[in-house]
């Protein structure tokens, strides 16, 4: 099974892929473009928003708003007006910015950090709870990629890149504590690193493998690769399902770090692509501040 290119987006690290159920339209984000973008599926349009700065991750809010992790700072956008908010800023090194990220259940913003320098260790996953308070829930993260929640809202699965490997954490939805970080994936470095992830209506595990242009679906409970869609994009880099049903799935892809010779092999890359893997998502949480 193989995607298809539905958007000629050619962005240079296209990123963070989320369906919003209420507008049905599909956020996504170009981290080094400085750009967060609201494609309509159903117009074949696509909104662009300039940021100022890179962009990391984007989720819904109520009111015609988004959140925005940027590299100066967790943002509020005002779809309408376009103005931005600030409302948090933990990141005083100028060398790391905003990565990947979602709400989790409750309404709470997950977002972690990567250094421009490659430095390991040097991030951290952060949650931002919708009363604007901040935490941080992992330190000496290197890369932080895709996060999801399980279907029962016990088991956060967590991506950073650099350990190649989802981790599980038991999750507690009241408090938004997470203990007891065990690896449930292992990805082999040569042939691609987990980069973002979602999850489907049946509890598996949809994870883009930056390097090795394919999308896999995984066992969480076994680790077992259940699927693989191939993109014609080598930099696959997060996916979310959408649509009306939720049974499309979307995806984002880079051509940050390409060759001349791939680029002319992958003239696609940076685009948007789709595939109907025969299997439904699950709505995506809204933040629930202000």
């Amino acid at each position: 099974m193989e995607a298809r290119s539905i958007l000629h987006a050619q962005a240079a690290l296209g990123e963070g892929a989320l369906w919003n159920p209420e507008s049905q339209q599909l956020y996504w984000v170009d981290i080094e473009g400085r750009a967060f973008h609201s494609f309509d599926p159903a117009t074949q349009q696509d909104v662009v928003y300039t940021t100022g700065a890179r962009v990391g991750t984007v989720v819904p809010m109520h009111r015609g708003c988004v959140l925005l992790a940027l590299q100066t700072g967790i943002h509020r956008l005002d779809l309408g007006t376009r103005q931005l908010t600030l409302l948090e800023n933990p990141l005083t090194d100028p060398g790391l910015r905003f990565n990947d990220g979602k709400c989790d259940p409750a309404g709470r913003f997950w977002v972690g950090t990567f250094d421009l320098h490659e430095r390991p260790h040097a991030g951290a996953l952060y949650r931002f709870d919708p009363d604007g308070s901040l935490h941080v829930m992992l330190r000496e993260v290197t890369n932080s990629n895709g996060i999801v929640w399980s279907l029962d809202q016990r088991t956060m699965y967590y991506v950073d890149s650099h350990t190649c490997a989802v981790r599980a954490f038991d999750y507690d939805n009241a408090s938004g504590n997470i203990e007891n970080g065990r690896v449930i994936v292992h990805f082999d470095k040569a042939a691609g690193v987990p980069d973002g992830m979602t999850i489907d209506a049946e509890g598996k595990l949809w994870v883009a493998v930056w390097g090795s242009g394919t999308i896999q679906r995984f066992d969480p409970s076994t680790g077992a690769l259940l699927q693989s869609i191939d993109v014609p994009a080598p930099h696959t880099s997060s996916c979310a399902f959408g649509g009306p049903d939720l049974r499309t799935l979307y995806i984002t892809t880079a051509r940050q770090g390409l060759s001349e010779e791939q680029m002319r092999e992958f003239p696609l890359s940076g685009n948007l692509f789709v595939v109907e893997p025969g299997v439904s998502g699950v709505p995506a949480s809204f933040f629930e501040g202000k």
